[in-house]
């Protein structure tokens, strides 16, 4: 398992996600914005990102440019799976419960999750049948 990342590091790769491989420069620059941080901290968070296995980099004459290992959609999913493991006994159902009864959706997140695992279900008998392994 992976180092969590800090918030610094998240914003680092918020831009990498955003805008796909970048140099070094690029990413100061975004992060720069909202951060009073220096190229070369830009730099060596970077280089810490990649030892934790979340950036890989290649050059580009002098320059690295860093790339995401992996989506952070993928990231996402692995951390809310080690929550339900923690946290709600290994229970999807658990967490979104939750969630519901602590109010932290809104009715249109909702509607949304109701609309996409609607989608997900199996449309017929026969594939919810496939789904428990062919037993009629």
């Amino acid at each position: 398992m992976r180092t969590p990342l800090t918030d610094v590091e998240n914003d680092i790769m918020r831009v990498i996600w955003d805008a796909g491989p970048c140099s070094v420069e690029a990413v100061h620059h975004v992060v720069a914005q909202n951060r009073a941080l220096k190229e070369t901290t830009v730099r060596t968070l970077l280089r810490r990102l990649e030892h934790k296995g979340y950036l890989q980099h290649h050059s580009d004459g002098r320059a690295y440019i860093y790339r995401a290992t992996e989506p952070s959609r993928s990231l996402a999913a692995r951390a809310v799976r080690q929550i339900i493991d923690r946290f709600c006994q290994g229970s999807v159902e658990e967490l979104v419960s939750g969630m519901v009864e602590a109010k932290a959706l809104s009715q249109d997140e909702l509607n949304r999750l109701e609309d996409f695992v609607r989608g997900a279900r199996p449309r017929d008998r026969s594939e919810k049948e496939q789904r428990k392994g062919g037993q009629k």
